[in-house]
């Protein structure tokens, strides 16, 4: 059995909490996400607590969704852009999702911006570009689908970056920046019993039409690509 990794989570934000009673908040559906790997999550609520300073405190760091935007005057946001900062610079492990990609993106020079396009929502299929990465085990026969949530995205990805996943919706769906930053716009976290739970919430701010077809998608069984992609991420941060 692989030695266990101890992930060090820089949790954003929160599942809206009807929600969250029936499908969990985001320190557990990443716990249930990547259970088959042999991975405990340290959780670090951002919002509420010091950003950490060890971070050889754990074997990698993990940043998660928000219902904030990254580019938003909120007093916690600089501090984690510094902590970002410095583990690209000590080339520390780390996988960024949503909220994540799009502020690890900002911290480095990148730029976010609300999508033209509306919100991402539902089922997308993203599209790997480039050569096969070594933590894409197993690699990837085609597109991966995976539960998209967002209004804002990158739309300049930071010097250095390269960009490994797009969709028509979102160009700058995942990038790696070095050998140990890698960063994904879905979230393969979520369930569809999550992401509906959601989307009825949000269907005026989302717009009807476009919740409606989102809600549409979720009878598309994602759950081996979800795996798939829990498999890439236990990879990247095993190295």
């Amino acid at each position: 059995m692989a030695d266990r990794l101890r992930i060090g989570v820089l949790q954003c934000g929160y599942v809206a909490p009807t929600v969250a009673e029936v499908c969990g908040d985001y320190p557990q559906v990443f716990q249930d996400l990547l259970a088959p790997h042999d991975i405990d999550l340290v959780i670090h609520d951002v919002q509420q607590a010091p950003v950490p300073t060890d971070l050889d405190a754990c074997d990698g760091w993990l940043v998660t969704g928000s219902a904030n935007s990254a580019y938003e005057p909120l007093a916690w946001i600089p501090p984690v852009e510094d902590a970002l900062r410095t583990m690209i610079d000590r080339e520390v492990p780390l996988v960024a999702v949503c909220f994540g990609h799009q502020l690890l993106a900002q911290a480095m020079g990148g730029r976010v911006e609300r999508s033209p396009d509306g919100w991402g929502a539902g089922v997308h299929h993203y599209e790997i570009i480039g050569d096969t990465q070594p933590w894409m085990v197993p690699p990837a026969d085609g597109p991966v689908a995976l539960i998209a949530s967002h209004q804002d995205q990158v739309v300049e990805a930071p010097d250095g970056a390269v960009v490994w996943s797009r969709t028509e919706h979102c160009p700058i769906a995942g990038f790696t920046l070095g050998p140990r930053a890698m960063t994904i716009q879905p979230h393969p976290e979520f369930s569809a019993a999550l992401s509906r739970g959601l989307l009825n919430l949000r269907r005026e701010m989302i717009g009807p039409e476009t919740a409606d077809a989102a809600l549409a998608s979720l009878a598309e069984p994602i759950e081996a690509d979800r795996d798939q992609f829990a498999s890439w991420m236990a990879s990247f941060w095993r190295g």
